[in-house]
């Protein structure tokens, strides 16, 4: 026997059982521009020797 999948009504309101409400959206004057304060850590700095960081296993 087959099942007939979920309408898209039907699976908004399991998304709304499981999740709940969203918040409401962030008005355009709200917002603020991301400015990243720490750098970067997958590499080394360049004031350090790169000697030290050449690992070798």
């Amino acid at each position: 026997m087959d099942e007939q999948p979920f309408t898209d009504d039907e699976y908004a309101f399991l998304r709304h059982a499981r999740f709940g409400e969203l918040p409401p959206a962030v008005r355009p004057d709200e917002r603020v521009a991301l400015t990243e304060t720490d750098p970067g850590r997958d590499r080394p700095e360049e004031s350090e020797d790169p000697i030290r960081w050449n690992v070798q296993g």
